[in-house]
């Protein structure tokens, strides 16, 4: 053989595992299992007992050569186990994936539904910088999409708040402003924990719609005041010794994150306490990978939606006169952060 033969031979040969390449490309093919087992209502249907492929084909009015194909997928996902008797849920899907149960998750999956179509348009917007789904049809314009969304954030927020009523300390707090705070859920963890506390929750009149629907169903819709609003406009209300920004600073570019965080310092009494918490990335703003593809998600449903690094938001804090600015992550696997800190003068006691 040739020199030239082996170079040849030697430079055909890869160096590097195409496995994960593979993976990526039909990671769709699970997220799409999911979703669509979500929409049409299968873990309910399983809820009530072991049910054959016929059986569930016609409760839910489907074929069954692919119906049975479907279930056999959930199978092997580990979302559903076949027994004897026929199939049945898992015991995730039985925690997370029945409408009713405390823990539901079905109706943030069912947001991620909504934007499916948005991820394939992905490449238009990159060339236009424009979002794939227009933010009006979530946020008010649409109201099945609202709910999904409203509803949606609620059981994300749920998690995310318990574990922030634990990282948070707001003893001796009485008044806090929640700026997009969406259902309200955070201020409702947070006066339910702390009995002298009351809030107000400022967002768009068809998310403040809904959030009642959700306030009144914690309980505490007589503490938690609701404020019909845009953020980037309506004043803030003053004299606050707490100001929320939790999952917001994701729709927003830099320049508006400081103004917001300028307005909200000036909303808080002296020794107030500014808190944001999101997704954040590194630094670099490259990693972690979720927070890295949350802000191109963002990018698709928002016109200045993206992902800010934790470091950039305590530099916004500091330059706007905080003081004892601090980072704390989120247990895992959540992938959220918290940056707080504090308003110059006589602390809360």
């Amino acid at each position: 053989m040739s020199d030239c033969a082996q170079i040849r031979d030697v430079d055909a040969a890869p160096s590097t595992d195409p496995s994960r390449l593979m993976a990526m490309s039909t990671a769709y093919w699970e997220s799409q299992v999911l979703l669509t087992a979500v929409r049409i209502g299968l873990f309910e249907h399983l809820a009530t007992g072991a049910k054959r492929a016929e059986d569930v084909a016609s409760l839910l009015q489907l074929q069954l050569r692919p119906m049975t194909l479907f279930l056999n997928a959930c199978v092997a996902l580990e979302l559903v186990e076949r027994q004897d008797e026929g199939y049945v849920n898992a015991a995730v899907s039985r925690d997370f994936l029945v409408a009713g149960k405390p823990s539901y998750m079905g109706n943030a999956f069912r947001y991620c539904d909504n934007l499916y179509g948005a991820w394939g348009d992905l490449e238009k917007t990159l060339v236009s910088g424009a979002p794939a789904v227009e933010p009006v049809s979530y946020l008010g314009g649409n109201d099945e999409q609202t709910r999904h969304f409203v509803y949606g954030m609620h059981n994300r927020a749920l998690a995310i708040g318990q574990a922030m009523t634990r990282i948070v300390d707001l003893s001796g707090r009485r008044k806090l402003l929640d700026i997009g705070g969406g259902p309200g859920t955070f201020s409702a963890l947070f006066v339910q924990r702390y009995d002298e506390l009351e809030a107000t929750v400022l967002d768009l009149p068809g998310v403040a719609a809904i959030a009642g629907e959700i306030l009144d169903t914690m309980g505490v819709s007589n503490r938690v005041v609701r404020l019909p609003g845009d953020y980037l406009k309506t004043p803030f209300p003053q004299e606050n010794d707490v100001v929320l920004i939790c999952g917001v600073l994701h729709r927003e570019s830099p320049v508006t994150c400081r103004d917001m965080i300028r307005r909200a310092v000036d909303a808080l009494t002296p020794g107030g306490l500014l808190v944001t918490s999101d997704v954040f990335t590194d630094a670099g703003h490259c990693s972690p990978p979720f927070s890295a593809l949350f802000g191109l998600n963002m990018a698709l449903t928002a016109r200045c939606g993206g992902v800010h690094a934790d470091a950039d938001v305590a530099e916004w804090m500091a330059q706007v006169g905080l003081v004892e600015i601090t980072t704390k992550p989120f247990p895992q696997p959540m992938p959220h952060r918290i940056v707080l800190g504090c308003k110059g003068g006589e602390q809360v006691s």
